[in-house]
């Protein structure tokens, strides 16, 4: 039976407006032990703003985390799965829009998140990976492939 990403997603999503500050949204993904919040404007998620995010468009930046909005630095437009999917496509999916976090989405409301580790948690990933094209793994991916590649080659 194929795994979808319902049963591997994280289901209690942190959302956060776009005119919530940076200060803010840290203070959130610490309390919550999370490394992504979905971004809201009248109620509907239109981004999500990452670590990564905070590192290249504050940090780096030298913008002050207390004057930035959510909103100005979020990845955008929020790419996102259905909870049907299998995870396969999830992760083929994934690697073709280059992102590591996939929110999962029904009718317009979030539904659950799911990363390339929680898809890597499951056997099957395995698999998919060997299929994949390693040439092509984006750069910010190539840790989680790299990882899981040498399991393969240490279980063969």
């Amino acid at each position: 039976m194929p795994i979808k990403v319902e049963d591997v997603m994280v289901k209690n999503v942190i959302t956060i407006e776009t005119k919530a500050t940076v200060k803010e949204a840290v203070e959130l993904m610490n309390k919550h032990e999370i490394g992504c919040l979905i971004a809201m404007e009248n109620g509907k998620p239109v981004g999500i703003a990452t670590e990564r995010d905070m590192l290249n468009r504050v940090l780096l930046e030298a913008k002050n985390p207390v004057k930035t909005k959510v909103g100005e630095i979020m990845s955008k437009p929020l790419v996102v799965g259905k909870p049907q999917m299998e995870i396969e496509e999830a992760v083929k999916f994934m690697f073709e829009k280059n992102i590591k976090k996939l929110p999962i989405m029904e009718n317009g409301k979030p539904l659950g998140l799911v990363t390339l580790t929680d898809l890597a948690r499951s056997r099957k990933i395995i698999k998919i990976l060997k299929e994949l094209p390693t040439e092509k793994t984006p750069k910010r991916m190539t840790k989680v492939v790299d990882y899981f590649n040498r399991i393969i080659a240490v279980s063969h």
